[in-house]
């Protein structure tokens, strides 16, 4: 099979329009405490964009202090007042859209065209949804007599923790930011250092139409930022989104003060292939449902293509021909498809998979492999479309999270045998069903043990379905409205007796 890349682009210096550099506490854009700072890279050419602080302990305190003043005066606020603040926010971020684009592929590496544009628009649509839903924060009347009043009210947490990766910096800052404050609570958010500059440009935005204190950004390490955050004793909720590892230590420390948290974590999402869907549309969903538009860098890519054996020749032609087909280059030239991964940690982890396969005499190389070392790529953090074949889901490719365009097919014959191999793994965030049959694929989609499984398509997330994982793919949901209702707010109730 070929090993074969078309299109690759040399890189050339971006023109980006960034926003703001610093950390943002009480309304105001300050440094750390301390004074220190830590360089952010472009993956895309490994040049320094800009200086960040280095937040500590101390910072998380004065935003922590920030937000609780704040909070006095907002939970006051009325749900519908909050929820016209998100949709200026909206109308805002959209009058900016294209600046904000080029910033997210300028610090991620993901392409703008296929990636960073379509992300933009995501935030616009979160705080428009979350915005929409504020007069759903209502409790209700409970008929227990007409001496007694009886009801229920919803109420904020109080100051909610929120930290966030880089692989989708922006619209995951929107899907936390956003029902958050409609809920009328208020947030420290801690930015992924590799990635923050999408962060603090969506900060500064929402920063117009809110008073000081109501956000906070904290930009830091996750040893020095991030653990001082989720430990931090007056933080009311933590909403994490990022690796299973960390989510176990931040539901621990939440433990300690008996405090709700929300967590998307990792995932190894299962992709089923049908003995009759030997198509170029099932293909094509196949490559979307493994994200490699994003590089892989996405905790609901499928990255298990469990093939069944009738078909399975034929169908990985079809499948070689779309991943050599990528455009893989520049992130800010229209013409790419693939950019780069984020980081020298994250190339050298996904190169580090891809020689261990390399070296596996049980699995066979059918396209791709390692990246090359001189040329266009070589100027950044870029990889290409891998492709390896075995028989056993047993082996560490397979298991698990690389979080790379490294795909792993695994030939199976009945029902039974490849729903047993698509729910022997600790995650379950997502998985992809695809045959011409739709009652077997539902039958097969019900079967499967993930959070969110899809029949017949490899698309994304939706605003109002409640997205979130299994097992050790997470806890609670998010993007939905009883995610802001049941991960926001809490419910009080309140009686009275009417005959005094």
């Amino acid at each position: 099979m070929s090993n074969e890349f078309h299109g690759l682009q040399s890189q050339a210096e971006p023109s980006v329009r960034l926003g703001p550099v610093m950390q943002l506490l009480n309304g105001e854009w300050v440094g750390s405490a301390d004074g220190r700072a830590l360089p952010v890279e472009c993956p895309a050419n490994k040049r320094v964009i800009a200086e960040i602080p280095r937040a500590g302990a101390e910072d998380v305190e004065r935003a922590v202090q920030a937000a609780e003043r704040a909070f006095t005066a907002w939970k006051k606020v009325t749900p519908s007042q909050r929820g016209r603040a998100m949709q200026k926010i909206a109308d805002a971020l959209e009058a900016q859209l294209e600046d904000f684009a080029r910033i997210i592929a300028h610090e991620t590496g993901n392409a703008l065209r296929t990636q960073a544009r379509p992300e933009a628009q995501l935030c616009v649509d979160a705080f428009r949804y979350f915005g929409g839903l504020a007069s759903e924060l209502k409790g209700e009347m409970l008929p227990l007599g007409d001496d007694i009043l009886s009801y229920t009210r919803r109420e904020p947490l109080g100051i909610v923790g929120a930290i966030v990766p880089w692989n989708a910096p922006a619209v995951l800052c929107s899907i936390k930011i956003a029902p958050a404050l409609v809920a009328g609570n208020t947030m420290v958010l801690k930015l992924a250092e590799d990635a923050p500059f999408a962060g603090l440009f969506l900060a500064e935005i929402c920063q117009r139409f809110l008073p000081p204190g109501v956000l906070n950004v904290v930009t830091g390490l996750g040893a020095e930022c991030g653990a001082a955050l989720a430990s931090h004793p007056r933080i009311h909720k933590m909403s994490f989104t990022g690796s299973t590892g960390v989510g176990k230590s931040i539901m621990a420390a939440a433990a300690e003060r008996i405090g709700p948290v929300s967590l998307e974590l990792g995932g190894k999402s299962p992709t089923i292939v049908c003995d009759d869907a030997d198509e170029e549309w099932v293909v094509q969903n196949v490559g979307t449902a493994m994200r490699f538009t994003r590089q892989s860098q996405s905790c609901t890519a499928g990255s298990r293509l469990f093939l069944h054996e009738s078909i399975y020749d034929s169908f990985l032609e079809k499948l070689v021909k779309l991943m050599n087909s990528y455009k893989i280059g520049n992130p800010l030239d229209e013409a790419t498809d693939m950019g780069s991964l984020i980081s020298s940690k994250q190339y050298g982890r996904v190169c580090s998979y891809i020689e261990e396969g390399l070296k596996n005499p049980d699995v066979k190389l059918l396209t791709g492999g390692l990246p090359p070392t001189s040329g266009p790529l070589a100027e950044g953090y870029f990889t290409v479309p891998t492709l390896f074949g075995g028989s056993s889901n047993a082996w560490r490719l397979a298991k698990e999270e690389i979080f790379g365009p490294v795909l792993v097919v695994i030939p199976w014959k009945d029902d039974a045998q490849v729903l047993k191999m698509a729910n022997d793994s600790h995650y379950g965030l997502a998985g992809y069903v695809f045959s011409n049959n739709t009652a077997r694929a539902i039958r097969m989609a019900h079967e499967i043990d993930s959070g969110w499984v899809q029949v017949n398509q490899g698309k994304g997330q939706l605003f109002g379905q409640p997205y979130g994982g299994f097992k050790q793919s997470g806890q609670g949901k998010e993007q939905s409205l009883s995610s802001l209702t049941e991960g926001f707010s809490r419910l009080k109730t309140v009686t009275v007796n009417l005959t005094i």
